[in-house]
């Protein structure tokens, strides 16, 4: 489980280096910046072209998705009933409505259901959560952050995202059966691996704890919404209610309980989303989930 003890030692660092001289108040701008322009669209140009369409994909496939809808249905009812400013509402529904369903919910997977287990997780990732933050992600972050709204700026806000670039040519080589060659495979994939250090540093220089912030009963809220309720409300949809069963199912579950995407707090820190709240979603809502995952593997042991 080296993943789980890189993400403390990364987030560690950026907190220390945020105290040292050599390192500029806003540096981690840059290193969002980083993790947009270069390694996400890395990851979508190295996994997307390999993925196999079928009809697997489809209860995996709904985590992201239905979460993320969920998530919005959820912090806009609650926005508008409470008076939440628009910046608070679209952290949360981007921060809340993604889960780290790779770099924490890989190595969990695999510990508990196996390589079988493995399979369906990159499901659940790449053409789930990934794609989700390409696209619907950006797009709340767009519509909830300050300036102009109009349709043809958060379209071009959109198509012009480096991730989604990446992702709409990926689409096309995956459509056409194709794939870079093996040299180029080889670079994306060493970038991509770099989304995870590089953005949990960033993290760790934005994170402050201060007992006395506005943000503790939003991030309570935020926390238990992703932690608890999404997994219920798929517990819900895919075992009362369709009668699903089996790892497909109980993996799909348990990526769902999966602690806030690392690049979903990007996201939003970089469009100036409650960046605080944001980073205190994964510095915190990382170590709790350790926990609040072990009551959903048992709840799905009686599948």
């Amino acid at each position: 489980m080296e993943n789980i003890l890189l993400i403390f030692v990364c987030m560690l660092l950026g907190f220390l280096l945020k105290k040292s001289a050599a390192f500029p108040p806003l540096s981690y701008k840059t290193l969002n910046q980083f993790v947009i322009y270069i390694s996400l669209p890395a990851i979508a140009l190295y996994y997307i072209p390999k993925l196999e369409i079928s009809s697997k994909l489809l209860f995996p496939l709904g985590i992201a998705w239905l979460g993320f809808a969920l998530s919005y249905i959820f912090f806009t009812a609650f926005g508008k009933r409470f008076g939440w400013s628009k910046k608070l509402t679209g952290c949360l529904i981007i921060t809340a409505g993604l889960g780290n369903t790779s770099f924490v919910g890989f190595p969990i997977i695999e510990a508990v259901y196996g390589k079988q287990g493995l399979e369906t997780a990159v499901i659940v990732d790449q053409p789930g959560s990934f794609v989700v933050v390409s696209t619907l992600a950006v797009l709340v972050a767009t519509m909830y952050s300050r300036g102009t709204t109009s349709s043809s700026a958060i379209f071009k806000k959109i198509v012009f995202f480096p991730p989604f670039i990446a992702f709409a040519i990926s689409c096309v080589l995956n459509v056409l059966h194709l794939d870079f060659p093996e040299i180029l495979q080889s670079v994306f994939q060493r970038l991509g691996s770099t989304v995870t250090p590089i953005a949990l540093v960033s993290v760790g220089m934005q994170l402050e704890f201060d007992s006395k912030s506005k943000h503790w009963k939003f991030l309570t809220l935020g926390l238990f919404f992703k932690l608890f309720i999404t997994p219920a409300f798929f517990y819900l949809l895919y075992v009362m209610l369709l009668g699903g069963n089996g790892l497909e199912v109980q993996v799909s579950i348990l990526e769902a309980a999966m602690a806030p995407m690392i690049t979903g707090a990007i996201v939003a820190s970089s469009y100036s989303l409650k960046p605080k709240l944001s980073n205190m979603m994964i510095g915190f809502g990382i170590p709790i989930s350790f926990v609040t995952l072990i009551f959903w593997y048992f709840i799905l042991q009686h599948i």
